[in-house]
């Protein structure tokens, strides 16, 4: 009997157990940990040779000595710079989320909407742009927004402008190729929402008098507000610490932090401003997240 007892407990921890703790490992090494080392990072200083792995703690006469420095986090928070880049990146961040939102939704409604036998190549033209490099993509950004790029090129040829447009390195070229670039993440999710929709309730929705436009908004989005919360996220969150598309397509007044890490890391050689900066690009991703999860939590247990 015991060792009965014993079998079904160690199935449980190999099945189970197995299955919940995999993803916990991964996220436990792959995020958890290079956090913290950033986070500790911060609160050291470089020595003189330039090793950012200061000492946190020194044992000297048996007595123990923290210390943590938090000067970085002051002068970001009383920097211009710092806080005027972390607002331009949630701004564009959000602009981004917006306008993939209004794009791809109609997309995904009519991918969902749409013949079962069409849907997989309707799948195909929202992936197909994953097949080709980033880079590449966002490069042939620059040959359509040049000054003596195709766009130009063509609204010259029809009449439509006497002169090229400056296009390129303004905040224009950098939504454009966000938009491009994070629009399947938010088609996804919709998709996936909109085409497990039951039909049922639409068609009770036009019995009792509803117009379509009613209908859309009272039945189809509620009911999709899980796709649209998922894919904002999706977009969202990689948006706010973007760094290629800025690079290549943004100009000066397109600043993100993705491009201030890059310069604290590599071009000053400051690791702990750097890290102290990647510390408050995630605070400002995780609590806003962690306090929507606590309000989701809260509203499915009053139901």
């Amino acid at each position: 009997m015991n060792f009965l007892k014993q079998l079904v407990t160690l199935r449980w921890l190999t099945g189970r157990t197995a299955v919940i703790a995999v993803p916990f490992l991964w996220l436990t090494f792959a995020f958890l940990i290079p956090f913290l080392i950033v986070m500790r990072i911060s609160f050291t200083e470089a020595d003189a040779g330039g090793n950012p792995f200061g000492t946190l703690m020194t044992l000297v006469d048996g007595v123990i000595t923290l210390k943590i420095k938090i000067a970085n986090y002051l002068f970001i928070a009383q920097d211009d710079l710092y806080v005027l880049t972390y607002l331009s990146s949630l701004k564009f961040a959000a602009i981004t989320t917006v306008l993939c939102l209004i794009i791809g939704y109609p997309f995904a409604y009519f991918m969902a909407r749409s013949r079962s036998t069409v849907r997989p190549v309707l799948m195909m033209m929202v992936m197909l742009p994953f097949w080709t490099s980033f880079l590449l993509r966002i490069y042939a950004w620059k040959g359509i927004l040049a000054n003596n790029g195709i766009l130009n090129h063509i609204l010259m040829s029809m009449g439509v402008i006497t002169e090229p447009l400056h296009l390129m390195n303004t905040q224009f070229s950098l939504i454009i190729g966000m938009v491009y670039a994070y629009l399947p993440f938010m088609i996804l999710p919709l998709y996936a929402n909109l085409v497990k929709m039951d039909g049922r309730f639409l068609e009770a929705a036009a019995d009792l008098g509803a117009t379509p436009v009613q209908t859309f908004w009272r039945i189809t989005v509620p009911l999709s507000k899980s796709g649209i919360i998922a894919g904002s996220m999706l977009v969202f969150i990689p948006a706010v610490g973007e760094y290629v598309i800025p690079e290549l397509l943004g100009g000066p007044e397109t600043l993100m932090i993705g491009h201030v890490l890059w310069d604290e890391f590599f071009t000053n050689n400051d690791w702990p401003m750097a890290s102290s900066v990647t510390v408050v690009v995630i605070l400002l991703i995780l609590v806003p997240m962690a306090i929507f999860n606590k309000y989701k939590a809260e509203q499915e247990a009053r139901r």
